[in-house]
């Protein structure tokens, strides 16, 4: 009968032949397969793949090919793909014309505004734009604001059709100009026996009507759930807030997803000109932008800072007009949903990346069609760690328990601050890939979906699974290949020690040596293996390109009975 490991070996062998191997329940961590049972969750509806990043082949592959709904977990896919293509230091300009002379501060025209889809044009921004007109000499504008859209070409959409929601904030829809994350932001205050609400800028037109109870509860939980916007009548241009306020809470601002991109971006430019002095005399109109050069080009932060933001905060907006954005830029303006698709999966298949299983809508993640398998998300987690940008990708990632939308996840577990992981939630979606430094010193990629009418109650199942990465995955079998770029090379001397059943000699060799716990190893200004190491013999093969000590040369090596040898050409050369 054949052995459990060689059983293992057959499975991998499979997986890397491309064949779709879904692992037998046995196989998962006996707590994880608890979890899921107590949760009522069936393991038919349940993708997991694990895989040491220094391994050849996952050590858990359930249901590795099923074709998914990742909910935001999508955001990684988009994130990695505009890293590729874009570059960490890709900005987004926003254009602005004076259509007339400027004279004594006033501009006799238009103002002329061209978008290209800055996802982060915040109000801070937004006032840093208008400090840029004010520094050409303009005042007062005797014309109209002119706004140029044409670099995205969008279908029309209801933002309530998703979930019925159309006034969150996660339904906000891209477009070429969008402010302040399409957000208006309302201050609810107490006063007296009722709540007194005022927008954050001004709403010229829109009325707002406050129905809250103000209640004497001191506690402040879930109060924006109480609460209930509507617009019950578009024709009346009246906002209606009605629901329960507990006293307790005191001053909170809410913010709601009312207008379209381009209707929230005047309001919030002429309220914003209008407080610091300005005037703008004309209506607001579309347009088209002059071929001349423009009056000021103003540039968004960095690509990485959005992100940041898009993934450790799971912000729709941003990454839907970061995926518009690639199209334009793999295939010309105007940026559509089909060029976005087109650009993904272009780059996806350049790197190896199955897209079999893959379905594309808005590259966010909010959406009732997207799919992906967990062993696509896989093949990409090790392709972006594998990337001289990996250090960007991660970065953008929520640590566990840490910040972003894992600041109150896995609190007081092991897995804490541990772990760099998106995630994404949905009706009948609970999802999260990324990765794991297991106490081992590995590094870990782990995607596991959930799609089930409970998928909600997975978070159990998935603490125990990250738990069981964490602190109990059984090391690699002694003598498996490891890749000096995917892992740190002090994994090997700790490999031979567990073969041997001996103390640790070599523990401070990778140190001397000037390799560090970092994807790739970095020679030392200068460092020589510890003594102990000088007679040390049958180590691991690690393949792979290898720093000499104290210098910058890279070549490919294998540890063998040499492997700790002072000089840097003593090595055994692989």
């Amino acid at each position: 009968m054949p052995s459990a490991r060689t059983v293992f070996r057959f499975f991998a062998g499979l997986l890397l032949a491309g064949h779709v191997v879904s692992a037998a329940a046995a196989e998962l961590p006996a707590v994880f397969t608890r979890a899921l049972k107590q949760a009522a969750i069936p393991l038919d509806h349940v993708a997991v793949v694990v895989q040491p990043l220094d391994a050849d082949a996952p050590l858990i592959s359930h249901h590795a090919d099923a074709a998914l709904n990742p909910a935001s977990v999508m955001k990684l896919v988009t994130s990695f793909v505009a890293l590729n293509q874009l570059g960490p230091n890709y900005v987004w300009k926003t254009d602005v014309w004076a259509d007339g002379p400027i004279r004594d501060g006033v501009l006799e025209g238009d103002l002329v505004i061209k978008g290209h889809g800055d996802p982060g044009l915040t109000l801070e921004r937004m006032w840093l734009l208008q400090r840029e007109l004010r520094g050409r000499g303009i005042r007062h504008i005797h014309g109209n604001l002119v706004l140029d859209l044409s670099d995205f070409e969008l279908p029309a959409s209801d933002p309530g059709a998703f979930d019925g929601e159309p006034l969150a904030l996660y339904n906000a829809a891209p477009g070429a100009l969008v402010a302040n994350f399409n957000a208006t932001t309302l201050r609810l205050k107490p006063a007296g026996h009722a709540i007194e609400i005022e927008p954050e800028v001004a709403l010229p037109g829109i009325t707002i009507r406050s129905d809250i109870a103000l209640t004497d509860d001191s506690a402040c939980n879930g109060w924006k759930d109480a609460l209930v916007p509507d617009i019950p009548d578009p024709g009346r241009k009246e906002l209606v807030v009605a629901g329960h306020y507990p006293r307790g809470c005191g001053d909170q601002t809410l913010s709601l997803n009312l207008f379209e991109p381009a209707v929230t971006f005047d309001i919030l430019f002429r309220g914003l000109w209008a407080e610091t002095g300005g005037t703008l005399d004309g209506q607001t109109v579309p347009g088209m932008a002059p071929d001349t050069p423009p009056l000021v080009r103003f540039e968004s932060p960095p690509l990485t800072n959005a992100l940041t933001l898009l993934n450790k905060y799971s912000n729709n907006l941003m990454t839907r007009n970061l995926f518009l954005t690639l199209g334009a830029e793999a295939y010309g303006a105007p940026a559509t949903l089909d060029k976005g698709a087109r650009a993904v999966r272009a780059d996806l298949t350049q790197r190896g990346i199955s897209t079999r299983k893959l379905v594309l809508e808005n590259g966010s993640g909010l959406s009732r069609i997207e799919r992906i398998s967990a062993g696509a998300l896989n093949q990409l987690l090790r392709a972006a760690y594998r990337s001289p940008l990996f250090a960007e990708f991660e970065a953008a990632l929520p640590i566990a328990a840490t910040d972003g939308t894992l600041k109150r996840r896995f609190r007081g577990s092991p897995v804490a601050g541990k772990a760099h992981l998106k995630t994404g939630t949905l009706r009948d979606v609970s999802a999260l890939a990324g990765y794991v430094d297991a106490a081992d010193g590995r590094r870990v990629s782990v995607v596991m979906l959930v799609n089930h009418p409970k998928a909600n109650r997975s978070e159990p199942a998935q603490r125990a699974l990250l738990e069981w990465v964490q602190e109990k995955m059984e090391p690699p079998a002694p003598g498996a290949h490891m890749t000096v770029d995917e892992t740190p090379a002090w994994a090997a001397w700790r490999m031979q020690d567990a073969k041997d059943g001996a103390k640790p000699r070599c523990a401070a060799a990778p140190q001397a040596l000037g390799w560090n716990r970092v994807r790739r190893a970095r020679p030392a200004a200068s460092g020589h293996p510890s003594p102990e190491c000088a007679n040390r013999a049958d180590g691991p093969s690690v393949r792979g390109p290898l720093p000499c000590p104290g210098g910058n040369a890279r070549h490919t090596r294998s540890f063998g009975s040499a492997s700790c040898k002072r000089s840097c050409s003593a090595f055994r050369y692989g």
